[in-house]
């Protein structure tokens, strides 16, 4: 974003959330993973993925939903509330409360864009987090197998220096880590991923090849 780069807010979201969109549609085929669920953290995650990625992957004709976790709001910018009217246009349908994003993942989601924490996270993890990460780190109820997370940057709850790592929550109580099934690198790779064993794609193109 500086005179040397050239690049305005609006065209880094644009290009992130491309990204994103083409990360799911080359992984995740929308003929048998149509229901994409994105759930958003605090922070810049929250702008990243509400104002680009998903009016994408509606466009994409995929069933998107999101989930706004308490204490989770659009910037004033009018940035954002132009990509959030962006998103009502598309009929993306919101989660408002944990209770709603159980019932849904356990019954409707067949992919989940994981934008929950970035590079910024610090332990202990709060509420109502916390019940977010052990419900996506686990297979839903009646099924084998956890549904697949596709995570941007660094997967919700590692470090972004030392990778995976132990965590707590805000009463000391243990709080799971998963490791994605699919990363997205949005200009480069963080150190924290270079144990990653999943499939891991460089995306944004910020940077001259």
């Amino acid at each position: 974003m500086s005179e040397a780069g050239a690049f305005s807010l609006d065209q880094l979201m644009e290009l992130a959330g491309l990204a994103c969109a083409q990360t799911v549609a080359r992984t995740y085929p929308s003929s048998r993973y149509k229901r994409v669920l994105v759930i958003i953290g605090p922070g810049n995650q929250y702008n990243v993925s509400k104002g680009s990625d998903m009016p994408f992957l509606a466009q994409l004709h995929r069933e998107v939903m999101d989930l706004w976790l308490r204490g989770i709001c659009p910037g004033n910018k009018d940035i954002y509330q132009r990509l959030l009217k962006q998103c009502q246009n598309l009929h993306i349908r919101t989660l408002k409360s944990p209770e709603e994003f159980h019932t849904h993942y356990r019954t409707s989601t067949d992919v989940i864009l994981d934008t929950i924490f970035g590079f910024s996270f610090h332990p202990p993890v709060r509420s109502p987090f916390d019940a977010v990460l052990c419900t996506i780190a686990n297979p839903p109820e009646g099924r084998s197998e956890r549904v697949p997370i596709v995570s941007i940057d660094i997967p919700s709850g590692w470090s972004v220096e030392d990778g995976a790592q132990k965590l707590q929550d805000e009463q000391g109580g243990d709080v799971p880590t998963f490791e994605p099934e699919v990363l997205l690198s949005l200009t480069c790779p963080k150190v924290g991923v270079k144990d990653f064993k999943g499939r891991h794609f460089l995306g944004g193109r910020f940077i001259p090849e």
